[in-house]
């Protein structure tokens, strides 16, 4: 199992995972959906281009949490890409704190979450998030992660 990640950082902020824990995280995701490499792109920012990107892609004028930009090719590649993935260290940051969930578990479901969106994932109808919610469920329990959907 092989996740290659290129890791973007463009963020102030400084309680961010190590590049261990998102490649344990992809790489949950891709013996989950049994692939034995792939490849993407993480890139960490800030609130003014998380908000940029959500504005142009999704027409939502605020920052997010995490972007999914799903490759879209047919050229064969050695190495499967998946695409890529925007996370928003100060949104992470208090979503966490406001769920009280340290900070580390919510990076791990938000790199999980967007991982499994590169991968077709989605929650747009009930039936899609349960889905998804379930196979995030089982990846996080590899962490001994808590159920992130369960309220507190």
């Amino acid at each position: 199992m092989k996740a290659h990640i290129d890791l973007q950082l463009a963020s102030e902020h400084t309680q961010l995972p190590t590049e261990q824990n998102f490649t344990a995280w992809v790489e949950a995701v891709l013996t989950a959906q049994q692939m034995e490499q792939a490849e993407l792109t993480i890139r960490v920012v800030d609130e003014a281009e998380s908000q940029e990107l959500n504005l142009t892609y999704r027409q939502k004028d605020a920052p997010t949490n995490v972007l999914s930009f799903e490759m879209d090719t047919d050229v064969p590649l050695e190495v499967p890409l998946l695409g890529d993935l925007v996370i928003c260290a100060p949104v992470v940051a208090k979503e966490a704190q406001q769920q009280d969930k340290p900070e580390l578990h919510h990076w791990a479901h938000m790199v999980i979450h967007g991982t499994l969106h590169l991968f077709g994932y989605d929650h747009i109808t009930d039936e899609e998030a349960e889905e998804m919610e379930a196979v995030e469920r089982n990846i996080l329990q590899q962490f001994k992660i808590p159920d992130p959907y369960l309220e507190k």
